[in-house]
């Protein structure tokens, strides 16, 4: 045999079998199944877990049940809460080291939807031009169906990652902390000693333009959240005498003040990352003022501006603080004798509460108004005087998988960096001590965002492309582990 002809044989006989061997993992590593991960999501869909009328349990029942039918081990399914109506779901993917786990999760709760406020019943899933309608289609159960549904996949294909693989489905994240993953933290902490990370299902995602993918973005900071309350007192009187030192009148001007003068503007590595590769997503004045704060040598006053363009801008480069809710008095014909309005804090990562407090104080001017700081978990007393939460590491495994995952799905697309301006449930791992993630693959149109609000909908297309990221995404991360 002539050496060439050898050598050609010898190659062609390679590149079968590798193409085999692509071929046979292909098959052996599909993305969970559509029709499976619709037909969960259309079951927690249905299933109302708003606050004021329904109930968080039988979803995380319905779920328990699902990973019980597909071979999960009892032992590896726990449903845990203080009270009724408001319990989590966990459950455990057994790993070949445990020593060091990786933690999902999302929340199962959804904001209350009244049935006259929406053209469709919020809690029926319908199908319907290219979307999915119903409470809860953006915020989050499309993640939370498209994670049972993997991992039941997962279990199918008798898949052992080398951590093991934690899911926790949970309450009260949209409406009060006590029982959700705060509850889990602070009286299941054995949970979260040894996690490597956590990924957010609830943050991050693909910013879609007409469908078309324009950025995909990943949490990796956010702001920490705080109460003041302010109070202004006086003995009071009959209303047909008035005198100086009105409370309402007395907190009505200093909230004033405090509209009028804001925060000064700031910058972090994470808000810089996305004014230098985002500010084409901008409205055209706030482009062109991202572009003149991101010069070399922009000041102060050039992040003012930006950040006085908008409400977005403004959210990302500041501290902020407004009044949420006031009240005062205690008859319509007497003098008021005290006065309360609960200002809220966004504040930026590391800036000290205690230093917000302070500021607020000063920028309030009237001495005797009292301040009283609550946190999150409405736990008051003196503000903190740590920085607060500050951004994760950006030289990670959980980034470095998402990064090759992106690519293969979204060519060219970049990936960046976010803050979160609002709060998840992160904020209760990163106390925790868990570098914590904030990742998703599901895409939501930049121009309808729909979470929170009448009609919520998601495009069909965004839920199988997530489907397809999330399974990749882990496949990736265990590829990734040594």
């Amino acid at each position: 045999m002539r050496p060439e002809k050898a050598r050609t044989r010898r190659a062609v006989a390679f590149w079968a079998g590798m193409a085999a061997v692509a071929f046979v993992t292909q098959l052996c590593a599909q993305p969970a199944d559509r029709g499976l991960a619709r037909e969960i999501f259309q079951q927690l869909v249905e299933i109302d877990t708003s606050h004021s009328s329904g109930s968080v349990d039988p979803a995380a029942k319905a779920a328990r049940q699902r990973l019980l039918q597909a071979g999960f081990a009892a032992g590896d399914i726990s449903i845990e809460g203080p009270r009724e109506g408001k319990k989590n779901l966990i459950v455990r993917l057994p790993g070949a080291r445990p020593s060091q786990s990786m933690l999902f999760f999302a929340h199962l709760d959804v904001v209350d939807a009244k049935r006259s406020d929406w053209s469709t019943d919020p809690f029926q899933f319908i199908e319907k031009d290219g979307y999915f309608y119903g409470r809860g289609t953006q915020d989050i159960k499309d993640n939370a169906a498209i994670a049972l549904a993997t991992l039941i996949q997962l279990k199918q294909e008798k898949f052992t990652p080398r951590r093991d693989l934690w899911l926790m489905l949970t309450a009260d994240e949209e409406a009060g902390p006590d029982d959700g993953m705060d509850w889990l933290v602070h009286q299941k902490p054995e949970l979260f000693r040894n996690l490597a990370f956590a990924v957010n299902l609830d943050s991050g995602g693909v910013v879609l333009d007409n469908g078309k993918a324009v950025s995909i973005g990943y949490e990796a900071a956010e702001k920490t959240y705080a109460d003041f309350a302010l109070t202004a007192s006086d003995p009071g009187g009959h209303s047909s005498l008035p005198h100086p030192g009105n409370p309402i009148l007395r907190l009505a001007a200093a909230l004033d003040r405090l509209q009028s003068a804001p925060f000064p503007a700031a910058l972090n590595p994470i808000t810089r990352d996305f004014f230098t590769h985002r500010a084409n997503e901008l409205e055209p004045p706030a482009r062109r003022l991202a572009e003149l704060a991101m010069a070399p040598r922009a000041g102060q006053a050039a992040l003012d501006r930006l950040a006085d363009a908008s409400t977005f801008t403004n959210a990302l480069l500041r501290t902020t603080c407004v009044p949420t809710r006031i009240e005062g008095g205690h008859a319509k014909n007497a003098l008021p004798q005290s006065a309360t309005a609960n200002v809220n804090c966004r504040i930026l990562p590391g800036q000290p509460p205690a230093e917000v407090e302070r500021l607020l104080i000063e920028k309030l001017a009237d001495p005797q108004i009292s301040v009283q700081y609550c946190s999150s978990q409405a736990r008051c007393g003196a503000a903190p005087q740590g920085q607060g939460d500050l951004p994760v590491s950006q030289d990670a495994p959980a980034l470095a998988a998402l990064r090759n995952v992106s690519a293969r799905l979204w060519p060219r697309i970049p990936v960046i960096a976010e803050m979160e301006t609002g709060m998840s449930d992160s904020v209760y791992t990163i106390h925790a001590g868990v570098a914590t993630y904030g990742i998703s693959g599901v895409g939501i149109d930049q121009d309808d965002v729909r979470a929170h609000g009448r009609d919520e909908r998601l495009r069909i297309e965004s839920f199988y492309q997530g489907l397809r990221f999330f399974y990749e995404f882990v496949r990736e991360l265990n590829s990734q582990q040594s």
